[in-house]
């Protein structure tokens, strides 16, 4: 059976939407907060589609670890996008995606995990959903790490162990493919950098949470970093439609890392 739609037959835009859709049914579970904040965030946020579209989620990428997963909007995602494609409904321009991808999330907010748990603890497979701390939580073997605005909760040297930490569980993994998406605020751009760091401040507070300082590092020093750790780099602007300076990593494990 094809696992695609020929691209004369559908649009990515409506493939977006459709997903989109999927996506966020499941939080109705959780509550009127939850269903409106993913409908935005999956909505406006291009970090989402622009993974999708340009295919940095392969089929090889099954074991996932999502740092600061939130209400585990990406599991939500993940699952929806196994489920189009299993349906023949994925469009023939887009890179497959895990087919069943074995996730785990890690976020420290309670109030975030429960959500995530009344809103896609009934997915299949089960995602696993622990309330940690990422500078000490466990991290297990996996193919693909996901850290979306997070890092910049952490000081400098809590950002390198964490990093460190990644590589290794990517290491364990043992795939020849292991990748880290990572998207930082490039603090070298000064006007950009400041409005996300406001806005991130803002909807902590919505969120329920209490605002803490942040830390953040110029473009050049968030890819030294990851080098000096055996990654290739290559960086990615991701703020299209927003006044931030946000860019998104897409580091690769050196084989001789």
């Amino acid at each position: 059976m094809s696992a695609v739609l020929p691209s004369s037959t559908g649009t990515t835009d409506s493939a977006w939407r459709e997903l989109h859709e999927a996506a966020t049914i499941p939080y109705k579970k959780g509550g009127s907060f939850a269903w409106h904040f993913a409908r935005g965030k999956l909505g406006r946020d291009p970090v989402f589609r622009g993974l999708l579209e340009r295919g940095l989620i392969g089929p090889e990428h099954r074991r996932v670890v999502d740092i600061g997963c939130g209400q585990g909007l990406f599991a939500s995602l993940l699952a929806s996008m196994s489920r189009m494609q299993a349906q023949g409904r994925w469009p023939s321009s887009w890179k497959a995606t895990p087919p069943a991808a074995d996730y785990t999330g890690i976020e420290l907010m309670p109030k975030d995990v429960a959500r995530a748990e009344a809103s896609i603890g009934h997915l299949q497979p089960a995602p696993k959903l622990v309330c940690a701390d990422m500078c000490t939580a466990p991290l297990p073997e996996c193919d693909l790490v996901v850290i979306l605005d997070v890092l910049h909760y952490v000081n400098i040297d809590a950002q390198d162990g964490v990093l460190q930490r990644v590589r290794d569980a990517l290491q364990r993994g043992g795939k020849p493919n292991a990748r880290l998406l990572l998207r930082v605020g490039d603090a070298s751009s000064k006007r950009g950098f400041a409005i996300s760091q406001w806005v991130d401040r803002t909807v902590t507070r919505i969120r329920g949470h209490k605002v803490s300082p942040t830390w953040g590092r110029p473009l050049a020093d968030w890819i030294a970093v990851l080098q000096r750790l055996g990654f290739s780099v290559q960086s990615i602007p991701m703020s299209e439609g927003t006044p931030f300076a946000n860019v998104l990593l897409v580091a690769d494990l050196e084989p001789s890392a």
